[in-house]
């Protein structure tokens, strides 16, 4: 036992960094991704064929498509094309992709299940359609999202272990790479997974006390 102790103790920082890689990859991706979730939600609602179509076709593949086949076209098929990107820059491109693909469904469930009767409450206050939209239907339907986008959001932490594939030194390549040093896979596989759920049940558990009190408040 002594012995594995001292091999976490030694592993530990080198894993940090590369938890610290996940967290980037995941943070960036959501930064970007809920805003492309957002817009594209909004594009698939629009009643024009221009601007449904191509919103549809994106949000497809990126939630039709491995989020791994997503990365390594990101990383492998672009410079086929002329366009290169780094392994940060490749994984955050793909992440936000899938992110914005999936939250622009997880957000249009949000905005339909606004009453009808806010958006006739806007049109007798004098709002035209935009400002309706933007002042009164997206806050409101994004704040029946929040639980579901922020589960979304854990998913994705848990996802960026694909960004091994193309040697991101994230948590899961770090792990490796200790492995490799140590033939000991199974005690850093094991903290490695530690670092996962240190973040990621503690967030769960905050999601389902937000569900619970966001279902408290709509039967109120």
């Amino acid at each position: 036992m002594t012995d594995v102790l001292q091999l976490w103790a030694d592993s530990f920082p080198a894993l940090l960094r590369g938890f610290w890689v996940s967290l980037q990859v995941t943070g960036v991706s959501l930064v970007l991704g809920i805003p492309l979730g957002l817009l594209l939600a909004l594009c698939v609602q629009s009643r024009r064929r221009a601007v449904n179509l191509p919103a549809l076709l994106v949000v497809e593949i990126g939630r039709g498509a491995p989020l791994l086949v997503l990365l390594q076209f990101v990383y492998f098929g672009l410079p086929n094309t002329g366009l290169t990107l780094s392994g940060f820059a490749s994984a955050a491109a793909a992440f936000a992709w899938c992110t914005g693909a999936y939250t622009s469904e997880i957000i249009r469930g949000g905005l339909e299940a606004v009453p009808h009767g806010q958006r006739e409450a806007a049109e007798a206050l004098g709002f035209v359609r935009h400002d309706a939209l933007w002042y009164v239907i997206v806050p409101q339907g994004l704040r029946v999202a929040i639980p579901a986008l922020l589960g979304f959001s854990i998913l994705m932490l848990q996802a960026s272990s694909l960004c091994y594939a193309i040697a991101l030194p994230e948590l899961l390549s770090k792990a490796y790479q200790q492995g490799l040093t140590t033939f000991r896979y199974m005690p850093i596989l094991l903290l490695a997974a530690a670092l996962y759920a240190a973040v990621c049940i503690p967030a769960t558990m905050v999601v389902g006390v937000l569900e619970r009190r966001m279902g408290r408040h709509e039967k109120n």
